[in-house]
């Protein structure tokens, strides 16, 4: 098992590693991933995980999984993707399983990963992406201090979406 890289008061962070694929697979299948694509199939869920752990090693960061402390169950992710170095990395989040909304976990981890992000990869901006008609998502966007860029034109691959920029301070 790969050591935690970072833990929050309830959450303990670890890279994403094949045990997670039953917890993932059973959210890729549901219609709460219908603002980013979904569902999906078990094959597609499949890949997304293996991009996720593949991510670490073509970019030297990428999503965590995001476990219970108490249980070490996995919750969820949360992380920076970086498809395209002309960008800055785009943070992504997601509770696994219904039952675990509404509990603060996204926003605690997302306040961890900022933080993470800053001290340990040197980072000063993030993006997010996030579909215009997400209400959750772009209210955990707005907690965690992101600004609506208006003005940004939404990526071929999620035309329905707008942006929100992070500025990370110490």
């Amino acid at each position: 098992m790969l050591p935690y890289a970072l833990k929050t008061k309830r959450l303990l962070f670890r890279r994403p590693i094949r045990s997670d694929l039953p917890w993932f697979t059973k959210y890729c299948l549901c219609g709460r991933t219908k603002y980013v694509g979904g569902p999906f199939s078990e094959v597609q869920a499949f890949e997304k995980l293996a991009a996720m752990i593949g991510h670490w090693e073509l970019r030297g960061f990428g999503r965590f999984v995001f476990l219970d402390r108490a249980t070490e169950r996995p919750l969820g992710h949360f992380g920076a993707l970086q498809l395209s170095v002309s960008e800055p990395p785009e943070i992504t989040w997601t509770i696994w399983d219904q039952k675990d909304e509404g509990k603060g976990f996204a926003t605690e981890a997302g306040v961890g990963f900022k933080s993470y992000a800053k001290q340990q990869l040197g980072l000063s901006t993030l993006i997010a992406h996030v579909h215009c008609d997400n209400s959750a998502s772009r209210g955990l966007a707005e907690r965690l201090g992101g600004q609506l860029d208006a003005g940004a034109v939404p990526p071929s691959w999620m035309p329905s979406s707008v942006l929100y920029r992070f500025q990370l301070t110490a």
